[in-house]
């Protein structure tokens, strides 16, 4: 039996096939040294909620505190489909004893912080935070969240595992 700690990942960052352009964004540290210590849950909102691999990339649009996700060339919006998919995967997150959540840096549904969101004419309007990560922070505000780029520094890194092992004790 595995005893190791739950963590969700965004399954991009496990290397797994789920990005727009149909590729991944496989992070060494994550795939290769933290399973050591922890199992995951992986997790792809936009292909999780039916968008499909490959994509139109998508984009956060209007009001940075309560963006829209849009996909980018046609502007449709996918913001319901997305959110209603992320509602049930919460439900099922939470019988899993989650310890953490790493997940991808700029992405409009995982972004931790820092998204750009866009305005009229599709120019930048502020930044703000993905939609399926801003879901799992209202229903889990217990739960350590990092996204890869800020676990590249050591001191977050420490500080994560940490978190993540003193969440479930």
């Amino acid at each position: 039996m595995d005893h190791r700690i739950l963590i969700g990942v965004s399954a991009c960052l496990l290397g797994q096939k789920v990005r727009y352009d149909g590729g991944h964004k496989r992070d060494p540290f994550i795939a290769d040294i933290l399973s050591a210590r922890f199992a995951f849950v992986p997790v792809c909102p936009e292909a999780g909620c039916g968008l499909g691999v490959p994509r139109e990339p998508m984009v956060l649009w209007g009001d940075p505190d309560r963006p829209r996700l849009r996909t980018r060339d046609t502007g449709r919006d996918v913001t319901e489909q997305l959110l209603s998919w992320t509602r049930r995967r919460l439900e099922e997150l939470a019988c899993q004893d989650l310890g953490g959540f790493i997940v991808k840096s700029g992405s409009p549904s995982c972004g931790l912080a820092g998204v750009p969101v866009h305005a009229g004419a599709g120019m930048p309007g502020g930044t703000g935070r993905g939609l399926f990560v801003a879901a799992f922070l209202e229903r889990f505000p217990w739960i350590p969240v990092e996204d890869e780029a800020r676990l590249a520094r050591a001191d977050i890194r420490e500080s994560f595992v940490e978190r993540a092992v003193g969440c479930r004790l």
